[in-house]
């Protein structure tokens, strides 16, 4: 681990928040695009708008102050004169643009107040025959305080030190015309001028593809290794219960789907058996999960083991203990709830019913798994809402038993691609349609200009008996201004809604001023409930009908589609109106248009994919397997089917090839994600 050069200390820790820790993280650090700076331009030839390269004498150059301070200059060559502003720069930077000095600029020219200039071009002295770039110059991601000429200078050393020759055999490559390795990373490093840039940056070059292939082979060496390893442990075997099962369904005012019956029966199976289950159960908003839990719970239950399931939130937390105390409580079975919000008198006897086995299931958040919480045998943990939990997070629970099976479960549909690279460790169950009486929500487009008719919609729902959300704007950089507009939002619609009883809540309310307001929706005392997006998942109110989404442009695909579907379960016609603000975004009229067009999870979440990669859609950075750099399961399903198919040969017959395969590409980050 570590660069095999000196790096200065200041610049390491810079190359740490890029993850880039030694000279492979370097070698494989792509641009993110690519500047032709081989040629230049005479100024008169500039086109507004266009990168160029123009060369240079300095006329004169000043520190203007009005409007604000600034670096002007003009320069000149034989065919013209061009301005160049600079709007932040330091003292080195204005000893050096000196009249009569020659100079090198790169940028885009715009139309000024004086002509053309240039606004921040790259600049740096040259002399007559300063030779220009032999290749197209490569631009970086980075960090604050990283620039470009230096991040450029590492890679050129690191390049120059790693070994780049293959890993893998000829024939992990059979039938694929792609180019080596070691001339795949120089090629997209310093791409020659004749390549063209549009096959560059649409990762459609050959040499991009070659490493995309690389880097999912090794996702998938990664996660085969994590099953076979997990295969080798021993898990305490949970035969199918009769008693309880029976009991259950049998109190029940439904009947199992076809779709619940099928992910049943795959995990009923897994818990017979004695290698630890990891299995993800995966259904759309309302397809029915947690009555499939309960019966995962109840058979390590009768089989005197002790289940538990964690929660991400304390609202969607408390939604699974309340449903689970009313089916479980009259059979017998004792449940204890842990959230941080309790007292400590509360949480000390939640955690010693935990310790002693005389609670058979603990419901609760993050707590579950702090030092203090021990379990007699937990054999069944289930965690919701998973990508919402680290890895780490996800492990420490598991260890609360000797090797307890685990069961994922997710709302958030993740696409079959998705699926098959970031989930080849896990069995994978999919509850694909909702129960009967689930009613369609239609969902409206309305601009923020038409606001007093939304206002109106909302006073006949309220004053015909139903009730509704208002879901106020995700402000991702600031939770103090999130939590302000909901306060806001509240007093203005308490004003522009006379005669309706409205309640507020959000993540940072006391807990029990937060129930005692849901208390109150979920009774209608509460008919109009302002919020912010802790009501995303597990809140369930049949009565309420209308959404109200204010600036739905903010929002991401999967979250409008789990906000929508807090509505519609119940036998009211119910409609999510998506309230935007003019203008939008090229991005976020795309994804407007996708959450209007379409009801189907999976659907929505495969171009979700497409529009954002799969680093956003798992979670962030949480699922505990190396994310993807290059690849995109979506676009390289191609390559993905291929690296499924040589992956398990390549285990099998090159081992040794494999291990180096996984050390150029992961280094030392282990794979995390099965526990």
């Amino acid at each position: 681990m570590g660069f095999s050069f000196p790096v200065p200390s200041t610049v390491s820790s810079k190359l740490d928040k890029l993850g880039l820790h030694r000279d492979e993280d370097l070698a494989l650090h792509l641009p993110l695009r690519w500047e032709d700076e081989t040629r230049l331009t005479p100024i008169r030839d500039l086109v507004p708008g266009l990168p160029a390269v123009v060369q240079a004498t300095v006329q004169s150059a000043e520190i203007l102050y009005r409007p604000k301070r600034q670096l002007v200059a003009t320069v000149a060559d034989d065919s013209g004169q061009l301005v160049v502003r600079l709007l932040n720069f330091y003292p080195a930077q204005a000893r050096t643009l000196q009249p009569g000095k020659l100079m090198r600029f790169s940028g885009e020219a715009r139309g000024g107040f004086f002509g053309l200039e240039m606004i921040h071009p790259r600049f740096q002295a040259v002399t007559a025959d300063t030779p220009m770039p032999a290749n197209l110059t490569p631009v970086y991601p980075t960090t604050a305080g990283l620039g470009q000429v230096m991040l450029r200078k590492l890679i050129v050393r690191a390049l120059s030190q790693i070994d780049l020759s293959e890993t893998l055999p000829e024939s992990a490559y059979e039938g694929m015309e792609f180019p080596g390795f070691a001339e795949s990373i120089q090629l997209l490093h310093q791409p020659e001028p004749g390549i063209r840039l549009a096959d560059l940056e649409s990762h459609c070059h050959p040499a991009f593809r070659r490493l995309a292939y690389d880097e999912l082979l090794a996702q998938q060496f990664s996660l085969r290794l994590a099953r076979k390893a997990r295969a080798d442990k021993h898990a305490t075997p949970m035969k199918s219960g009769v008693h309880l099962e029976k009991a259950l369904r049998a109190s029940l005012p439904f009947r199992l789907t076809p779709a619940q019956e099928r992910a049943w029966s795959e995990i009923s199976r897994d818990l017979g058996s004695a290698q630890p289950m990891r299995r993800l159960l995966q259904g759309d908003v309302g397809s029915g999960k947690t009555i499939v839990a309960a019966l995962a719970c109840l058979q390590a239950v009768e089989n005197g083991m002790q289940a538990t399931i964690m929660a991400p939130t304390e609202i969607l937390a408390e939604q699974h203990y309340r449903k689970l105390k009313g089916w479980m409580e009259p059979l017998g079975v004792e449940i204890a709830w842990l959230a941080s919000a309790l007292s400590i008198a509360k949480k000390r006897d939640a955690i010693a019913r935990i310790e002693s086995g005389q609670a058979n299931l603990a419901v609760g958040t993050h707590a579950l798994f702090q030092k203090g919480v021990h379990f007699r045998n937990l054999g069944l943990a289930i965690v919701d809402e998973q990508h919402r939990f680290g890895v780490r997070q996800r492990l420490e629970l598991s260890k609360k038993g000797l090797e307890p099976h685990q069961l994922m479960m997710s709302a958030t549909p993740i696409p079959r691609t998705l699926a098959m690279s970031y989930y080849a460790d896990l069995d994978v169950s999919v509850i694909d349609s909702l129960p009967p009486g689930r009613k369609p929500v239609t969902t409206k487009l309305v601009a923020n200009s038409r606001r007093e008719e939304i206002l109106q919609r909302v006073r006949n729902v309220c004053a015909s008996g139903g009730q509704s959300y208002w879901v106020c704007p995700l402000i991702e950089e600031s939770e103090k201004l999130q939590l302000q507009t909901a306060l806001d939002t509240f007093h203005t619609l308490r004003k522009q809604l006379p005669g309706i009883e409205i309640g507020l809540v959000h993540g940072r309310m006391k807990t029990a001023d937060k129930n005692a307001v849901m208390d109150a929706f979920v009774s209608n005392q509460v008919q109009l409930l302002v919020s912010t997006t802790v009501i995303e998942v597990g809140v369930d109110v049949p009565n309420a009908s209308l959404m109200v989404i204010e600036h739905a442009e903010r929002f991401g695909l999967s979250q409008l589609h789990q906000l929508r579907g807090r509505i519609g379960r119940g036998n009211h016609e119910s409609v999510c109106i998506l309230l935007y603000q003019n203008p939008l975004s090229e991005d976020a009229r795309s994804r407007l248009k996708i959450i209007y067009e379409s009801a189907d999870g999976f659907e929505i979440a495969r171009k979700d994919l497409l529009l954002r990669g799969p680093g956003e859609l798992l979670g962030s950075r949480q699922s505990g397997v190396p994310l993807l750099r290059f690849a995109n399961p979506e676009r390289d399903i191609d390559l993905l089917e291929l690296a499924r198919m040589h992956a398990p040969k390549l285990i099998q017959q090159q081992p040794d090839a494999v291990s180096a395969h996984l050390a150029r590409w992961f280094g030392t980050r282990m794979m995390l994600a099965s526990g």
